[in-house]
């Protein structure tokens, strides 16, 4: 066996100890939410994982929820898509209807994800149909271009857009939310408010 100076020694421990933390830190960063907690009560309780304190810079933070099988909030890398925090949370479940969503859409801040679950949608449709057809608010996750047509200064143009912001942030949880949605101003908004609901 080499005989190593102390100076070697010293210098090789120090080197180790670089490497062992390097590799903690990159195990952090690839572990996801730090612990699993359980909300609600019964057999219907749904696990809600608690936020990751590792990452750094450019991290976002989303709250993914519906037909997910680990609905919570999740930090995510700057510049991930809908389908990256579906994963995430453990990947969509057998009702889900994912062709409702856009995921392929960038993920932005505080931005909620919502996976809606098949029966759900249904009933949401023919809630919608039938709110539509007695005038009755219309719903903003499931409108369609021909029913936000139907909402006066709504023409197809700013319904088409209405639909294509709606997509590309994966849902959208308000109404106020398409004053950032162009060619829509204050009047519009109002009568969005009196004839859309979330």
């Amino acid at each position: 066996m080499p005989d190593f100076s102390r100076s070697q020694l010293v210098v090789y421990g120090a080197v180790a100890v670089a490497l062992l933390l390097v590799g903690v830190r990159a195990l952090q960063a690839d572990s996801g939410p730090a612990t699993a907690e359980t909300t609600g009560g019964g057999a219907e309780a749904a696990p809600t994982a608690a936020l990751s304190v590792a990452g750094g810079g450019g991290d976002i933070v989303v709250d993914v929820s519906g037909a997910v099988l680990r609905p919570g909030v999740y930090r995510m890398p700057a510049g991930a898509r809908v389908i990256d925090a579906m994963k995430r949370a453990g990947g969509a479940t057998p009702g889900a209807l994912v062709e409702a969503i856009n995921r392929a859409a960038r993920l932005t801040d505080g931005q909620q994800v919502v996976v809606p679950a098949r029966a759900a949608a249904a009933a949401a449709a023919g809630a919608t149909v039938a709110a539509t057809a007695g005038g009755g608010p219309i719903s903003l996750g499931s409108a369609t271009v021909e029913q936000l047509n139907t909402i006066d200064g709504i023409g197809p143009v700013t319904a088409q857009k209405i639909v294509e912001y709606r997509d590309q942030h994966g849902g959208l949880s308000s109404v106020e939310q398409l004053d950032e949605v162009s060619g829509i101003g204050p009047a519009t908004m109002e009568s969005l408010r009196s004839r859309l609901q979330p």
